[in-house]
């Protein structure tokens, strides 16, 4: 283990990229092939970072009977076929390029991402940006269990030879904290995601507002 390496995850959805159109889209879509009733906009998203079928267990409210798993395979049809159809990919946040870039270039940093996309869906993202080489780590709901369990970022962490101490996982959600936390990592909270700034702040998180406050948080971190 190299004790002076640094990594740092990012979650993708609601971190790096606004998902949140195709997301509520192809949810509605697997609500409505069920026949069931659509919930609110913040009710959706507030299950973003959840793989698939954690997410739909928790919308469901934990009844043995709601169907979560047909659910999630109905959101994987109507996503792909939004795509399918010309749905845009979806964008980067301001800032979001020029930071991961600007990190990516730092001899003493490497960076991973941690996300409830596919491996399919996150490398099709970051490739039409141009990001997926500064990455030399990807954990998903593919390779790991659902967050907030710290499967992704152990199996990082480990992979990259960094140790929890010198871990950071970005993200906007609870999940991403408590994940963060579970693995001894540090975490940090974004403010523009889809988890109220003061549910991150309640567990602990530093927040930020935009993606160029980040490397300062960084280094404060790293130097407490």
């Amino acid at each position: 283990m190299d004790k002076s390496l640094k990594l740092i995850i990012f979650d993708c959805d609601g971190t790096l990229v606004d998902s949140q159109h195709l997301i509520c889209t192809a949810m509605a879509k697997a609500y409505q092939a069920h026949g069931l009733p659509v919930p609110e906009r913040g009710t959706m998203l507030s299950i973003v970072g959840l793989s698939l079928v954690e997410a739909f267990r928790v919308l469901g409210n934990g009844d043995k009977n709601f169907p979560a798993e047909s659910l999630a395979e109905a959101y994987r049809a109507a996503f792909h076929a939004l795509r399918d159809a010309g749905a845009h990919i979806e964008p980067l946040y301001p800032g979001a390029a020029d930071t991961v870039t600007a990190l990516a270039r730092r001899e003493d940093v490497v960076l991973g991402i941690a996300t409830g996309k596919s491996q399919r869906g996150v490398r099709l993202v970051l490739a039409h940006h141009g990001l997926l080489d500064h990455f030399v780590t990807i954990k998903t709901a593919d390779d790991a269990p659902s967050k907030p369990d710290p499967g992704m970022v152990l199996d990082a962490m480990r992979e990259v030879g960094a140790s929890p101490q010198n871990t950071v996982v970005v993200g906007d959600t609870i999940y991403d904290i408590a994940m963060a936390q579970a693995a001894g990592a540090a975490p940090i909270g974004v403010a523009w995601g889809y988890h109220r700034r003061e549910a991150l702040e309640q567990l602990g998180a530093p927040v930020i507002e935009s993606f160029a406050t980040l490397e300062p948080t960084l280094d404060r971190i790293w130097t407490s």
